[in-house]
């Protein structure tokens, strides 16, 4: 009864997967102001060349350059768990796989792309990076991205987690990195905020704001971004592809993959992978999994929105909450952004992957009920795919299908253990967000008409 499947270092994937080049439809370009296609060119101001490419390309493999793949073996391939004693105490049928990605130096699944956009930028003569970061999993990966190339960093960090995970922050600054509590005083998208809302809280899409409002004005400065571009899913799709090798190594297949959903890197990471399998004709559901107070894929609107608070990013054609949207403080940081991966939202829009929203308390419940049985105490972000994985395993307990459940564990919980206080000590709530704030949010879309 095998409990790990593990793969030696040798193993490691040499390629990323591009689903691009299985979906049915190619993905929309960006749009600028005026409404009409931007090229790769106008992209030069923040990201490098070679980042660029990755995100327009429709190439099925990408290859990874053998300086990634080095740094990479200090945490990969990362181990696929068959969860047996969470199966027992569910009494299901169910078989119960996750992937481990809190082995990584960061604890989460963040570093596989924040290696790789250093890499790169490094190559084309950048010294800075700025970047925003919800719960400080992106944040903190950055920061030890950029410490292994000699690069600085600037991380502009939600307020709410700034206060309420400043672990994270302290891992950040280890690393190097500089640190601010967004919205700040340091830059005009900033201080317009907190000129009307002198006390708020805080959003990813204002943070986005002030990372890229710094990287666009020095030229020795590149902005990077932790999820949602099509480069960031392409270099997360190395956990699928371990996971690929390590169902066969155990003779199984999934019939049901999930994965906690914010700006999409998390779940198109372990679920891309398996899409190709799908468009192949391999019946598997491909479910991404958000909180209730941030709904963006189950009750947002796909629409051409700007990826920041300010306007300052091209329009993408997206499911959002609205670009001016801002969440509740729920724990999950990682989970509050008011948009979606163009490829997310374009997959989900044309009915090849589902999505769900749980809410706050039955996430934690979740997320304690697996620490209990398996021993790793999980990110609140991950609770969320645990929540379902759970629901889906108490199904089959009902219909006695012994289907095969696959989940991603994007990170570990150790800075997140004051949230699990409020838990258990009954001062968490849910947090479902009105409806009639979500269509306020909506009003102040761009007007861009959807072809």
């Amino acid at each position: 009864m095998e409990t790990k499947i593990l793969l030696g270092e040798k193993e490691i994937p040499t390629h990323w997967y591009n689903i691009v080049a299985d979906m049915p439809n190619p993905p929309p370009p960006p749009l600028g102001p005026d409404g009409s296609p931007i090229g790769p060119d106008a992209l030069t101001a923040i990201f490098p060349h070679a980042l660029i490419e990755q995100e327009v390309s429709g190439d099925r493999w990408i290859a990874i350059p053998e300086e990634i793949r080095e740094i990479y073996q200090l945490w990969r391939p990362s181990p696929l768990y068959r969860a047996h004693r969470l199966e027992r105490d569910l009494g299901t049928p169910a078989k119960i796989y996750y992937k481990n990605e809190s082995v990584s130096p960061a604890g989460s699944h963040k570093p596989n792309t924040a290696v790789a956009q250093a890499w790169y930028n490094k190559q084309e003569g950048i010294t800075r990076l700025s970047t925003e970061t919800g719960a400080g999993q992106w944040g903190s990966s950055l920061a030890m991205a950029g410490n292994m190339f000699g690069m600085e960093v600037r991380v502009y960090m939600v307020k709410v987690s700034y206060h309420q995970k400043p672990f994270r922050r302290s891992m950040m600054q280890t690393w190097g990195a500089e640190v601010f509590a967004s919205p700040t005083n340091q830059t005009e998208a900033g201080r317009r905020v907190l000129k009307e809302h002198p006390n708020s809280s805080g959003s990813l899409g204002i943070a986005i704001s002030e990372a890229v409002e710094e990287a666009a004005s020095r030229k020795d400065t590149n902005y990077s971004l932790g999820s949602v571009l099509n480069h960031v899913l392409l270099h997360q799709t190395i956990i699928g592809l371990e996971a690929k090798k390590q169902f066969e190594k155990a003779g199984d297949y999934p019939d049901v993959i999930l994965a906690s959903c914010g700006g999409g890197s998390n779940f198109g990471g372990v679920a891309f992978p398996f899409f190709a399998d799908k468009a192949a004709g391999k019946s598997v559901r491909l479910v991404a999994v958000e909180p209730t107070s941030c709904p963006t894929l189950t009750r947002g609107h796909y629409a051409h929105d700007f990826g920041d608070t300010a306007g300052l990013t091209p329009l993408m054609l997206q499911y959002t909450l609205g670009h001016d949207f801002v969440p509740p403080g729920i724990h999950a940081g990682g989970l509050r952004y008011h948009g979606d991966s163009v490829l997310v939202s374009q997959l989900c829009k044309e009915g090849l992957v589902e999505a769900v929203a749980v809410p706050q308390l039955g996430t934690f419940e979740a997320g304690a009920m697996f620490a209990r049985a398996e021993g790793i105490i999980p990110a609140p972000e991950t609770n969320h795919a645990i929540r379902t994985a759970i629901d889906e395993a108490l199904q089959c307990k009902q219909t006695g299908e012994p289907k095969t459940i696959f989940f991603n564990l994007s990170g570990h919980g150790h800075f997140d253990m004051a949230a699990y206080d409020q838990y258990f000590d009954g001062e968490l709530e849910d947090c479902d967000y009105p409806r009639e704030d979500i269509e306020a949010a909506l009003e102040h879309l761009p007007k861009v008409a959807v072809g």
